[in-house]
Parts: C-alpha cells; sequence; structure tokens
C-alpha cells in the first residue's frame, strides 16, 4: 500500500510502499503449490509432496519468483493512488531488504509529466498562405513523367550528355588495384569525379579511356574515398535515350484519358502538395509558439532520449568534426529541450482533449507509408520495432500528428507569403 509521496522535483517523485505480510506469504504459497504439482520428489508423485519438503527445495526461488511478481502489482496500485501517470520506468531507491514473514518497504524514483500551469492552445495565430499552380509547374512534373517513361536503344555513335554506356574498368591508387566488368554508367551522372565524367564524353563503342582524378573524401566507395588515382574505362556499349511523344499515348500510359486529363490530374496534386506543405508550416508555426508561450521543466529521461537520438543522428552524419560527446551534448541541449517541451505539450493537451489512436490508425498508417516506400508492410513494421521494441514510435507520431491537426483547426489565420 502507498505511504507517502515526496516531491523531489516538478517531473520527479518518490513513492514509497509498503507490501504486507500477509500478502507476500500468500504469493509465496500459491508458487510454491503450482511448483508441487509438477516438481518431481523421489518416494513422491507430482502433487503429493509434503509442502516442508516442497519448500525445503524451492523455497528460496518461490521466494524470488513471487517477489518479483508482487511488487509490480503494488506499484500500479500506488500509482493509481496517488495519481500519478509516470513517463519512465521507477528507479527503485535502496534496493530490496526481504526478511520472512514481514512486510515488504520499498522507495521507487519516478518521472512524471509536469503540470503546466496557465495552458493555453487556443486561437493560436497562423500564416494563412493562397496555393497557386502555375503552368510551368505542370509542366516540370509533365517532364518528369516523360523522363520517367524514358527507354534506352543501342547506338552507334559518340556518347553525350544522358547516354548509358556499359564499360569494363580499372582503377589503380597506392599500389593497389581494383577492375570489374560490364559496368553501366550514365553520361554526367552526379556522384563521379568530374574528370572522369568529362572523359567518357563524345567516344565511341571499342574506345579506351584513360584519366587521373582525385576522388572526394564522402565517395560512396570507402577504398577510394580521397584518394588520387588512375582509371582506365573501355567503352563496350552506348545507348541513347528516347523519350515518348508528350501525347494521348503518354497520358493512357499514365491511367489517363487523354492529355487535358492528365494536365488536370497533375494540376490537382500539386495543388494538394502545395496545401500539405502550407499545413506543415503552419503546425511547425504553431508547435514554436507553443513551445516559446510556457516555461516548464522536462522529465530528466525525455530530454536525454533525445539528446542520445540527436548525437547518434549528428555522428551518422559526419558532421560532428572533432569535437567529443560532451561538447556535442552541450551544443545540442537547447534544441533537445525544445524537442521534450513540444512532447509534453502535445501529450498534455491530447489527454486534455481526449484524443487517441486506434490499431485501426496504426495499421492504416503503416499501409500508407510501405506504398509511398514500395515495401512490404511486414517489412516496415520490422524496422519500427528493431528501432522502438514496438510501434509505439508511430503510434506516438500519430498522435502528436491529431494533437497539430486539432490545433490548427482552431488556429486564426494572418496573410502570409
Amino acid at each position: 500500500m502507498l505511504k507517502t509521496v515526496e516531491d523531489i522535483s516538478s517531473t520527479k517523485k518518490r513513492l514509497k510502499i509498503e507490501i504486507p505480510t500477509e500478502d507476500i506469504e500468500k504469493k509465496i504459497k500459491d508458487t510454491l503449490e503450482k511448483v508441487r504439482q509438477k516438481a518431481k520428489i523421489p518416494g513422491f508423485r507430482p502433487g503429493k509432496t509434503p509442502m516442508n519438503i516442497i519448500e525445503k527445495h524451492f523455497g528460496k526461488s518461490a521466494e524470488a519468483e513471487a517477489i518479483e511478481k508482487i511488487i509490480p502489482e503494488f506499484y500500479e496500485k500506488a500509482l493509481k493512488e496517488a495519481g500519478i501517470v509516470p513517463v519512465t520506468q521507477p528507479a527503485l531507491d535502496g534496493g530490496i531488504n526481504f526478511q520472512r514473514n514481514s512486510p515488504l518497504s520499498l522507495a521507487l524514483t519516478v518521472e512524471i509529466l509536469p503540470k503546466i500551469e496557465n495552458l493555453d492552445y487556443k486561437n493560436i495565430a497562423v500564416k494563412d498562405v493562397q496555393v497557386t499552380v502555375t503552368d510551368s509547374d505542370i509542366e516540370a512534373s509533365l517532364k518528369r513523367l516523360q523522363e520517367g517513361k524514358a527507354t534506352y536503344e543501342l547506338a552507334d555513335k559518340e556518347t553525350e550528355e544522358e547516354d548509358l554506356i556499359t564499360v569494363d574498368y580499372e582503377i589503380k591508387h597506392d599500389d593497389q588495384a581494383m577492375s570489374a566488368k560490364d559496368q553501366v554508367l550514365k553520361i554526367g551522372v552526379e556522384g563521379l569525379p568530374k574528370e572522369i565524367s568529362e572523359s567518357l564524353k563524345g567516344k565511341k563503342a571499342g574506345d579506351v579511356v584513360e584519366v587521373e582524378t582525385q576522388f572526394p573524401e564522402d565517395f560512396h566507395v570507402k577504398a577510394l574515398a580521397g584518394k588520387k588515382a588512375a582509371v582506365k574505362n573501355i567503352i563496350k556499349a552506348v545507348k541513347k535515350k528516347n523519350l515518348p511523344a508528350m501525347d494521348d499515348e503518354l497520358a493512357k500510359d499514365m491511367g489517363f484519358e487523354n492529355m487535358e486529363s492528365l494536365r488536370t490530374g497533375i494540376k490537382e496534386e500539386i495543388e494538394n502538395a502545395k496545401k500539405n506543405q502550407v499545413m506543415k508550416v503552419q503546425r511547425d508555426e504553431i508547435l514554436k509558439k507553443l513551445v516559446n508561450a510556457h516555461d516548464f521543466d522536462v522529465p530528466e529521461a525525455m530530454l536525454e532520449k533525445e539528446l542520445s537520438a540527436m548525437l547518434a543522428e549528428i555522428k551518422a552524419s559526419k558532421k560532428a568534426g572533432d569535437k567529443n560527446d560532451d561538447a556535442l551534448r552541450a551544443e545540442l541541449k537547447p534544441e533537445a529541450i525544445k524537442t521534450a517541451k513540444a512532447l509534453v505539450l502535445l501529450s498534455t493537451i491530447g489527454e486534455k482533449e481526449g484524443i487517441t489512436v486506434t490499431d485501426d490508425e496504426v495499421k492504416a498508417k503503416v499501409i500508407d507509408i510501405s506504398q509511398r516506400l514500395s515495401m512490404p508492410p511486414e517489412s516496415l513494421m520490422k524496422i519500427y520495432i528493431q528501432k522502438d521494441g514496438s510501434l509505439d514510435g508511430l503510434r506516438n507520431s500519430i498522435y502528436g500528428q491529431k494533437v497539430l491537426d486539432l490545433l490548427l483547426s482552431r488556429a486564426t489565420t494572418e496573410k502570409g507569403e
């Protein structure tokens, strides 16, 4: 049962709990009885062994199992009694000092969401931007569709921009060599050193092209990154690009009746994309104003989680430079605090407004994302589970989006660009 609740800070409390002797003893006896039903003791049938013999053999393990089960039960009861919703797992202060036939006293520290004074989230002003779709927007989109339907055919010609070529290559650097056959390259593609791209222009099948180049430090082949090398390419085939005509046949190939209906569809798609972008900017604006308008402490565990995620991201992007972890943490901390405050605000507002996320909404989101990424929903779910241990990360993302949509529906608008 709950004895006391001690305020350590606005986001941390210590619960002192006492578990009565009779509850512990009942749990131990129940555990021992289950053991007796399965235990194979010489001279006795399962379930018929005297309890004193069972306790002699299995008493200590039964005590440990009983304590392991009963502490979470009384912890949950204490949380309800205190009216506390923790944001982290509890930390046990002082360990477990258990003696048979005695009550068990525990001290548990938990982190909670802070109480936000004068919470105000209605009628937040956002900029309203008028969305327009220009002819150049439509033409650019049509051009991308046309490029996506391009085909390539063998050609007896000199290479030029955007041709595909098949090459055998050999690269030598620092007394080392690497080679490959039948590699397909696109003339003018980004990612290759300029000297190589330029050397391949104006050549024909059968030509041998040799050039020296310096590979960039971030080149995708690690063995070549930052290396000066001699590159030899033997051109084996040249393929030229053929673009389909911009006509009704292209429209039908895209699932439309004719070019007019394709243009209409493209216009609607671009318009929706721009509107979604405006709404994203507005949501960001709302969140920024909310964070700036409310001052409160954030739970240490939430802050640490955000800091760790940001630190891992900056190190993965290789933008950390020579800074050590402590220096990076100090630099990232202000932004991590803002992110944690935003999460606290969204959680608090969502609870106040009764916002929930159903399993069907999570499934729909998984299907939507998997379709956009062209991957099976099961594979996407595995990625989330490997990252967060469950789908809670995705569920929380949907929850935050629903809260922001509610806030946007109640916002006031002013003219913007």
